[in-house]
């Protein structure tokens, strides 16, 4: 895979501040059995302080003043609210918004998505194959492919997805990166793990838990972590507060620092270690999960 076309995700830009954020959300339109969330419903208060606090954070981020990316990770389904749709087309409008992402199931129309700018918004899809027939995912994936925005697809390795990720594989576009996130708490054999390395040539970082202490993070300094209240954090992992983006006491305490847990075992994590090159693998896509470089094995 060859993406030397894509435009710059803003990574490495002076002043350029990346964010991962998470509101009050915490519902789904699907049923993992390894997801927490899975068909949960928030009450209309819940969703009314889910979608005041998107709104404010789009304001913030209209009026921040520097080069911005946004990945929002919610605890569920954002795409199936209007309010995420929205902040979605109104910040990859914004001359200083570089990237503009979200991770999603693809349960949504794709009509909304004409309205965006193209160049900035990106999608993170999550194929779940027991929520999911595969052509109506697979038709979701043309959808997007053939109005030109930028996204990434993955699966969960888990031994019963294997067969329905290699037919996703074979029927998506050659250009379309296909990620395998490590199940939690599954430990590979050297043959499954080449089953999934064979899908994805970068599977190996997802496969064990990264070691991660003390060693550079760009999360703290780059990259920080946005609760639906403000509160600006390292990253999603990691509890210390750094303080609040409305209030701007965030930017003092923004500095290089070293990881102060064991390990980071999630991809949103650990992409931002320093050792592992993964800025150089995703240079451009970073949030959205798309590899910069030519894969082998493809």
């Amino acid at each position: 895979m060859d993406t030397s076309v894509n435009p710059p995700g803003g990574e490495h830009e002076p002043g350029h501040l990346t964010i991962l954020y998470r509101g009050p959300l915490s519902s789904c339109d699907y049923d993992c059995p390894y997801c927490p969330f899975a068909k949960r419903r928030d009450n209309p208060e819940r969703l009314r302080q889910d979608r005041a606090a998107l709104e404010r954070f789009t304001a913030w981020t209209a009026e921040c003043g520097h080069p911005v990316s946004v990945l929002f990770t919610p605890w569920g389904e954002g795409l199936v609210r209007s309010w995420y749709r929205r902040a979605m087309v109104e910040l990859s409008r914004l001359p200083h918004v570089r990237r503009v992402a979200i991770q999603t199931n693809l349960s949504f129309r794709t009509g909304w998505l004409a309205e965006a700018g193209l160049d900035t918004l990106a999608l993170w899809a999550t194929y779940h194959p027991d929520q999911v027939t595969h052509e109506r995912f697979l038709g979701r994936c043309r959808e997007l492919h053939g109005l030109g925005v930028r996204f990434s697809v993955g699966v969960v390795g888990l031994p019963e997805h294997l067969e329905a990720a290699r037919r996703l594989r074979a029927d998506l576009p050659p250009e379309v990166y296909l990620w395998v996130n490590a199940a939690e708490g599954h430990l590979y054999t050297d043959e499954e793990a080449a089953g999934w390395a064979a899908l994805d040539p970068l599977f190996h970082h997802s496969r064990t838990p990264h070691r991660s202490a003390g060693l550079p993070c760009r999360t703290g300094e780059s990259v920080i972590s946005v609760a639906g209240d403000g509160t600006v954090r390292r990253c999603h992992f990691v509890p210390e507060v750094l303080g609040n983006l409305y209030d701007g006491s965030f930017r003092a305490a923004l500095r290089p620092r070293g990881c102060p847990l064991a390990v980071c075992d999630c991809h949103i994590g650990y992409v931002h270690l320093e050792p592992t090159g993964l800025y150089d693998v995703f240079a451009g896509g970073v949030l959205e999960r798309i590899p910069h470089v030519s894969l082998s094995g493809w």
